[in-house]
């Protein structure tokens, strides 16, 4: 029997909780209301570019940081969606899903004493994410009845230490959309303090009640310290097809792309080759999509 100890990263933190929950949603037949994925089928044109890509023996290895395809899809949506221009050789990471996502941006950028903030309630994964890359989280807490912060609060936390700040808009479990003012605070904290702002942007179209939202990397002084987390997963109703994606300045990005390398060498070929369907569809779905969801919420 092996005796020594197991390591001290995973022993600091349990196996997730909402895909726990999600087990016992299906062993009980409960209505699942704790892990973000959809009860309807994925879109008919993604499905079927996906079939069609496998058949064309799209099998093997894309590029390491993704399809190029997929990459040029993905600077046309940036830059329909967020107005910015971004270099598909040397700003894009495609990643398996923004769960990867996440980890491989906090391991390229965090050296032991690191500190990150992280506002709370917070997505499951990011205190795990900080004992995993070595960060020390630093918890700034949002609070009722509109999940704001505090300006005093929000600034102690930020000290010589500080690396980046997580900053999830729409929120995941929340359901805030961090305003335009409430985001320049924070740029002008990490312009202040040179700071990361590393974004997780997965719900950007699912927002309701005229919300709208705002990119961090869009403010300005914010294109070359933000670093946003993306994916298919929400947006395009395929969770199970792990497919994400990072905008990341050149040189963090170089760093960023080591890690992916080495973690899962690269997403599946042939769901990026439907992927570059998906992010050239018309406003009209995303429309469509959000009313539906509202719809839904109501």
């Amino acid at each position: 029997m092996f005796n020594k100890p197991i390591s001290f990263k995973a022993a600091q933190f349990t196996e997730s909780v909402i895909r726990e929950m999600t087990r016992l949603a299906m062993e009980h037949n409960a209505i699942n209301l704790s892990q973000g994925f959809p009860d309807f089928a994925a879109p008919e044109i993604l499905k079927k570019a996906a079939a069609e890509a496998i058949f064309a023996d799209v099998n093997q290895y894309a590029i390491t940081w993704g399809a190029k395809s997929f990459r040029d899809a993905l600077v046309y949506k940036t830059k329909k969606f967020l107005g910015i221009e971004v270099d598909p050789e040397r700003e894009i990471t495609v990643s398996c899903g923004s769960t990867e996502a996440m980890i491989d941006v906090l391991l390229a950028v965090i050296n032991p004493g690191d500190e990150v903030i992280v506002f709370e309630p917070f997505y499951e994964n990011y205190g795990p994410d900080a004992i995993i890359s070595g960060a020390t989280p630093r918890y700034v807490q949002l609070r009722r009845p509109d999940w704001s912060f505090d300006e005093n609060e929000l600034a102690a936390a930020f000290n010589n230490n500080t690396k980046a700040i997580i900053i999830n808009t729409p929120n995941n479990p929340t359901g805030k959309v961090f305003s335009r003012d409430e985001l320049q605070i924070i740029a002008d904290l990490c312009q202040k303090w040179d700071v990361l702002a590393i974004t997780d942007e997965i719900y950007e179209h699912i927002i309701y009640d005229s919300a709208k939202h705002v990119s961090p990397i869009t403010l300005d002084g914010m294109r070359e310290r933000t670093i946003v987390v993306n994916g298919m997963s929400k947006t395009y109703s395929v969770t199970g097809w792990r497919v994400g994606y990072i905008l990341a300045p050149p040189g963090i990005t170089g760093a960023i792309r080591k890690m992916h390398d080495f973690v899962t060498v690269g997403a599946p070929a042939p769901l990026q080759e439907a992927g570059a369907i998906a992010l050239r569809l018309p406003d009209t779905y995303y429309a469509d999509l959000a009313a539906h969801y509202q719809q839904r919420r109501d």
